[in-house]
């Protein structure tokens, strides 16, 4: 039996899909994933990668959202189980952090503790969240890792339509850069983050000078061509060694993504964002991944899930 990580309450629960053969050309997802073993290590030559699910919406209800992003875990490994398996590398489930009630901090505390094992342990890892205070629980992680610690220039990257940077009293899911703005600040590092994907009418002067103030680079939705996209990625990943990307599903037009806290009345096109992703995986920079903003309940067709699927098969490609 796989020994599970101390810090994940629910431990990974079997994928189902359709199942069309055992031999490799039939092969889809829910047959490649396996258990997370805690004992072991990842083969570096292969950069296996890690799932975690971070069940919270917690942070949402905070933030004065609309609630539901807990359900998107199951969901997103519902929709990622019945694609065709095309990977060159394994794929381990490391089951679920739940936050339960209020207990926000100690959720991102426990699912902090998961990833930087993980990554300490060799895999590339993909939190499914969760409402965006995903990305501080992810950042914990990081930042806690060795490669980080020993010295490695770390870079967020945010494909949002929200800077997420707000000063509240308590954490929400508004406020998680600027928690680890603060953070590297203490660490005595510089804070690295850029965002794609801005709606100037849902982001405030105020938000707007706080980034400004931190050094943040961002692109507005509506400057969002393709070619315009992929020259500002590639800028931010010339100055850093090590890149956590998180993508927040309302970035997509709620056309494309309505199953999502906040749907975007412009957003950011679908290819746009896939070429995005393309990019980090060709970089050769990426370290830690994932998803957020998910609501499956208002998610039409499963739309949401099966987009968020579909560029995270592409970003571990």
């Amino acid at each position: 039996m796989p020994a599970f990580l101390p810090a994940v309450d629910v431990p990974p629960q079997p994928w189902t899909g359709r199942f069309d053969g055992d031999g490799a050309e039939h092969l889809r997802w829910w047959q490649a994933v396996e258990a997370y073993d805690a004992g072991g290590a990842a083969d570096p030559e292969t950069k296996p990668a890690a799932l975690l699910g971070f069940c919270s919406d917690e942070g949402v209800r905070r933030n004065k959202g609309r609630t539901g992003a807990a359900a998107a875990p199951a969901a997103l490994r519902a929709a990622l189980g019945p694609l065709a398996f095309h990977l060159d590398r394994a794929i381990t489930d490391a089951g679920d952090v739940v936050v339960t009630g209020t207990g926000l901090e100690a959720g991102q505390e426990r699912a902090g503790r998961a990833v930087s094992a993980m990554l300490d342990a060799g895999w590339l890892t993909v939190v499914l969240g969760g409402g965006h205070e995903t990305a501080y629980a992810s950042y914990s992680g990081v930042a806690g890792s060795a490669a980080v610690q020993a010295g490695l220039r770390l870079g967020v990257l945010n494909l949002d339509a929200h800077f997420d940077l707000r000063d509240e009293p308590v954490p929400s899911s508004g406020t998680p850069f600027l928690q680890m703005a603060r953070a590297e600040a203490a660490a005595g590092r510089d804070f690295r983050y850029a965002v794609v994907g801005i709606s100037e009418p849902n982001n405030t002067r105020a938000l707007f000078h706080t980034a400004q103030e931190l050094g943040v680079r961002y692109l507005l939705d509506e400057d969002c061509g393709e070619e315009r996209v992929q020259e500002f990625v590639a800028g931010f990943l010339a100055d850093i060694d090590v890149l956590y990307l998180t993508i927040d599903l309302d970035v997509l037009p709620a056309a494309v993504a309505p199953g999502v806290s906040a749907p975007a009345a412009y957003g950011v096109p679908l290819p746009a964002i896939s070429a995005v992703c393309r990019q980090v995986a060709r970089s050769g920079k990426l370290l830690h991944l994932d998803v957020a903003e998910l609501n499956p309940a208002f998610d039409i067709d499963g739309r949401t899930a099966k987009v968020a699927a579909r560029l995270i098969n592409t970003l571990l490609r």
